[in-house]
């Protein structure tokens, strides 16, 4: 155990040793990766915080049943018993709106009641309006909902008054996808840069790689510095990617302080969870690890 600690130790003051040997070079290469990276955090900061904001606006997402204009009377009362019993938890809100009280609620709008005095008669259907639970699949239930509808008797259209959730929900899925491309983007510049740094290390340490395999050093011995250098300039570049996010949610916040107050709102963007960064900390590390262990082996072969 004291020879494994001791050549632990002996890697990573090597690893230290070479990072202040070439200061210039040592410091682009984290500034390069904390560039790269501190872009899916700030993304994922303003994900986090769009979501908790999206499910507390007050939506009442409904579908309106419009019946032809030529249905019997009572047409829009037998469907509306109908959805109660294939749908008993719709009981409670479902309401059925007759074509004589939509004309007096439309009577009673100034904008339309210069319109309907010249109307020789009543142009407006019953209606049965319907509306639903927030759920997870709010979307696709609704739609699915308005397709079977549209078919029954006595039907003319069924609209989604509420047809914007369909895009709200379509914009965050994007932009999930998006963050998830720019991640793997971003591990790719990660794997370029630690490669390319690992590889003019190894090209640099030739003569010394050399000689310590001439005096019986193993292979891991070899590699075990390399692995550490990939390591070290990654977590470096996380903690610095952390500050560059931290830094830049100041003035976005305080931008969009002024966008929310206009609207009567509150939003504001943070970090990660502390448990979040730490995992992203340690798997940015174990990643720039890979990277180096592929490339010692690449280069170190000679």
């Amino acid at each position: 155990m004291k020879s494994w600690l001791t050549q632990h130790r002996y890697a990573i003051t090597v690893t230290l040793r070479r990072l202040l040997a070439q200061p210039f070079s040592s410091i682009a290469n984290v500034l390069v990766i904390a560039l790269a990276l501190s872009l899916p955090l700030i993304g994922a900061s303003l994900l986090t915080a769009v979501q908790p904001v999206v499910r507390q606006v007050s939506i009442t997402p409904e579908l309106t049943i419009f019946l032809k204009p030529e249905a019997i009377a009572g047409a829009a009362e037998k469907i509306a018993n109908r959805i109660r019993k294939e749908h008993p938890d719709f009981s409670s809100a479902l309401r059925v709106v007759s074509k004589e009280k939509a004309l007096v609620a439309l009577r009673d709008n100034p904008a339309w009641e210069q319109a309907l005095r010249v109307l020789p008669g009543n142009p407006l259907p019953d209606a049965v309006v319907v509306t639903l639970a927030n759920s997870e699949d709010l979307a696709a239930k609704a739609k699915s909902l308005a397709k079977q509808w549209a078919t029954w008797d006595e039907v003319d259209l069924v609209q989604l008054d509420s047809a914007w959730v369909q895009r709200l929900e379509a914009i965050l899925r994007f932009a999930k996808i998006g963050l998830s491309l720019l991640g793997l983007s971003v591990a790719l510049v990660v794997l370029a840069t630690v490669f390319n740094t690992v590889r003019m290390q190894a090209l640099s340490q030739r003569e010394e790689i050399a000689v310590a395999r001439l005096v019986g050093a193993t292979e891991s011995f070899v590699r075990r510095p390399f692995l550490y250098l990939g390591a070290v300039t990654c977590v470096l570049s996380c903690l610095l990617a952390i500050a560059i996010a931290r830094a830049a949610l100041i003035p976005l916040n305080e931008a969009l302080s002024s966008l929310a107050h206009s609207y009567d709102a509150e939003f504001s963007m943070g970090l990660l969870p502390t448990t979040t960064l730490i995992s992203a900390v340690i798997a940015v590390a174990a990643l720039g690890s890979v990277s180096a262990r592929w490339s010692v082996n690449r280069h170190t072969r000679f």
